[in-house]
């Protein structure tokens, strides 16, 4: 077989292998993005998980509320409210308040919630009503809303020929994923506070100090094999042996701050891995002649190899971001999976790829929201991205 046969059969592997590559690549981003785009929105972002159930009192017979602007929905001028017929990001049929006129007596209302002690509470667009307690025209009390089943036009029709509105109980705007990315942000602090100076500076022992010995290979080897566990086993470690850990900071269960340190132990492997292999590639002429120059060794790592080094380390703390946010197996022992709306360091809490798990396990899995979740993960990843080559460019022109 002749060489120019030979290089056309490797070109042709080569691209046809580089096709499917892009065509599964492409086929999963389009399946995110016809599935999520539409889900997302700044209050995904911004918004708690969870719920709050209010129900306020109004002592009023309605007025006339009538406006100008066309509002979404069907609006009531007696009562200055419009609402209209949705679906929640859990995919229940909701009626959302769309409009609410300033002047309504629906607008601030006083709070019949258990231990709220009449305080006042405002309903504002995009919260949903439960039920809305009225009086009908013949002076009998009933109920209107979603409980009963109802549509936003039965709703604006019952209350506009009602004599009275005497409660109303709806829920605030639930559904965000805030508490997810501040848990997110916990855990990739912690965990790179902890293993990014520890695996670089082990990294720097094994290439510019240890010798090559048996001993020395053993413990590469060690690595290497680390590398390879698979995640739920650091979990399984992260809740028998760093639970006592966390307790010394006062943590009773669970927590980030448990979750934090295990992906720390999860990642020194892969720091170290990488900080290695940027280390090797430094021409070794650059070492002597700093050497040769009057500087020490510590100078001499320090002040050259390291900002050679500093593309290598870069990527790899890249990498270890990305498996900290892609990260569930290990961080479902360690944190759990409940949805905390106010995370902390010694509570529990969910990160993007848990709140994802936790949306697909279910009886009904939530294909629109766990891939609107995973774009944003994509977006973050990309953004990192960009900011640590910008971070590697600048160091590299620095010492160039």
């Amino acid at each position: 077989m002749s060489t120019k046969l030979k290089d056309k059969i490797l070109n042709t592997i080569t691209y046809f292998a580089s096709g499917i590559s892009v065509f599964v690549l492409g086929a999963v981003l389009l399946f995110l993005f016809s599935k999520g785009f539409s889900t997302l929105n700044w209050n995904l972002l911004v918004n708690n998980y969870w719920s709050q159930n209010l129900l306020g009192t109004v002592d009023s017979i309605g007025g006339d509320y009538n406006i100008t602007e066309e509002v979404e929905g069907i609006y009531s001028n007696r009562w200055g409210i419009a609402l209209k017929d949705d679906v929640n990001s859990q995919k229940e049929k909701v009626i959302e308040v769309t409009y609410i006129h300033p002047d309504s007596p629906l607008k601030t209302m006083i709070s019949s919630s258990a231990g709220d002690n009449n305080k006042e509470i405002v309903l504002e667009n995009g919260y949903t009503i439960q039920k809305i307690d009225i009086i009908t025209s013949e002076g009998i009390p009933t109920f209107t809303g979603k409980i009963m089943s109802q549509d936003a036009q039965t709703v604006i029709q019952n209350i506009d020929t009602a004599e009275e509105i005497t409660s109303i109980y709806y829920k605030t705007t639930g559904g965000g994923i805030r508490s997810s990315l501040i848990t997110t942000l916990y855990l990739i602090v912690i965990s790179l506070v902890i293993a990014l100076p520890i695996g670089v500076c082990s990294a720097i022992y094994l290439h510019e100090y240890a010798s090559k010995s048996k001993f020395n290979k053993m413990i590469r080897q060690g690595i290497e094999t680390l590398t390879g566990v698979p995640s739920i086993v650091y979990g399984l470690m992260g809740v028998t042996v760093l639970f006592p850990v966390t307790q010394l900071f006062g943590a009773t269960t669970t927590s980030i701050l448990l979750g934090g340190l295990t992906m720390s132990i999860i990642l020194l492997p892969t720091i170290m891995k990488s900080t290695e292999e940027a280390l090797i590639v430094v021409p070794q002429s650059l070492r002597d002649g700093s050497l040769s120059l009057g500087a020490t060794k510590s100078q001499t790592i320090f002040k050259v190899v390291l900002p050679c080094a500093v593309n290598g380390i870069l990527t790899g703390v890249l990498l270890s971001i990305g498996r900290v946010i892609g990260e569930s197996a290990a961080l479902i022992y360690t944190m759990g999976t409940f949805i905390n709306d106010s995370p902390s360091l010694l509570s529990q809490g969910t990160s993007l790829s848990l709140m994802i798990w936790s949306f697909m396990s279910g009886e009904q899995p939530n294909f629109e929201l766990a891939s609107a979740i995973s774009i944003i993960i994509l977006v973050i990843v990309l953004i990192l991205n960009f900011v640590v080559k910008a971070i590697a460019k600048k160091f590299t022109k620095k010492f160039a």
